[in-house]
């Protein structure tokens, strides 16, 4: 690693080369070949009139006998990269959250680099003192993300409000993403569904079912509003039919397509400490479980059929042991992941009669339970966790 290098990576002539274009130079090849090259690219830029400042050079040492040594952390290297003052801070205090470099899409890319742009400014007009963000003052380092934070919510000349547009931009991928995962999930059960035996149409055991649904759901807190909110029935009245109330729910469970409404006594289900109500927790968890993990835990229960034991712990292992979908290994720590999201799907499967109270399939849940996820993923309009 040599100037010349240097001049290659960052873009840049070497006499206005940037204290972040030479860390990330520092950065792009292995910390004991950086650390060789580093006096001789100290003199280097010197004799090009660009000698940056001593702290620099000594706080680039410091970071990259860190990471030799493997102490360093990727937050150490992070922050030690920021104190450039010219680099984007990663997670603001306001938790914006820049993508990673290589997942930038066209949006977030533009708006980095006019990040960029305006912190040279400042700090060519002295508004950032990059020696002291160097050193670890906090004052600095203060001011440093204040500038940062006001610039991300300030509009610019065009009307776009860059961390508005940036995060528009990831939610936009994130729903192409969804929709391309729950596409092939779809159809990857009708094709194993295919080959499997129609079950027969539980008529008494839908409209017993039914019966106590239109109950639960008029009822106030869970499990009423929890299926409702999945079942996305908090503003208007129920289907008519029985079938298509059952499945609207079930549905509802694999892909909630709302969340819990903004009641005037939700604090009740929230402590002192703000964290999650009950009701929330389960739609967190029920968001949380994957196309594939619903694909493989509904396709084996349905090849057993009645009387199979459909609790957490044997869901987990159906989907560790699943020949029909790629799956993670099944490490204990993944296994007990599953098992505990899935214990916020197998009590509403019992107000449904998916289940018994012993967490065994029921010829409902048999025949309904194919049909309810077929139907989840052909709406649209569930939303990713």
């Amino acid at each position: 690693m040599d100037l010349d290098f240097a001049i290659r990576h960052s873009g840049r002539p070497a006499a206005v080369m940037t204290r972040r274009d030479v860390a990330r130079v520092l950065l792009a090849v292995p910390s004991g070949q950086a650390l060789v090259a580093l006096p001789d690219l100290r003199r280097q830029l010197l004799a090009a009139g660009n000698p940056l400042s001593p702290r620099f050079w000594e706080s680039a040492k410091a970071v990259l006998m860190n990471i030799e040594s493997g102490v360093a952390t990727v937050g150490d290297v992070q922050r030690w990269l920021e104190s450039s003052g010219t680099e984007p801070i990663m997670l603001t205090r306001s938790y914006f959250l820049w993508p990673e470099e290589s997942e930038r899409g066209p949006v977030a890319t533009e708006m980095y680099e006019r990040l960029v742009e305006f912190l040279e400014e400042r700090l060519a007009a002295g508004e950032i003192d990059a020696d002291a963000l160097a050193a670890g003052d906090s004052d600095a380092r203060h001011a440093y993300e204040e500038l940062q934070e006001r610039w991300l919510g300030t509009a610019l000349p065009d009307g776009r409000v860059p961390n508005v547009v940036v995060n528009d931009e990831q939610d936009q991928e994130l729903y192409a993403a969804w929709d391309e995962e729950e596409a092939y999930a779809l159809s990857e059960l009708r094709r194993v569904l295919d080959d499997l035996p129609e079950p027969p149409f539980p008529a008494d055991a839908l409209r017993a079912a039914a019966r106590r649904l239109r109950v639960t759901l008029t009822r106030p807190g869970y499990p009423g509003n929890v299926l409702r909110a999945c079942a996305g029935l908090e503003d208007g009245g129920l289907p008519e039919r029985d079938e298509d109330l059952w499945l609207t729910v079930a549905a509802g469970i694999a892909a909630p397509i709302s969340d819990l409404p903004d009641e005037e006594d939700a604090a009740r289900f929230f402590d002192m400490e703000g964290e999650l109500s009950h009701e929330d927790s389960i739609l967190a968890s029920l968001c949380a479980i994957h196309h594939a993990d619903w694909l493989a835990s509904v396709i084996t229960l349905v090849r057993y059929g009645p009387g199979v034991l459909a609790s957490p712990e044997r869901i987990a292992r159906f989907i560790a042991d699943s020949e029909d979908v790629d799956t993670d290994p099944d490490e204990p720590e993944d296994l007990e992941a599953t098992e505990m999201l899935f214990t916020a799907v197998t009590p509403l499967w019992a107000h449904l009669g998916i289940v018994d109270r012993a967490e065994v399939l029921t010829p409902l849940g048999w025949w309904g339970l194919p049909k309810a996820l077929e139907r989840a993923w052909s709406s649209g309009t569930a939303l990713p966790d």
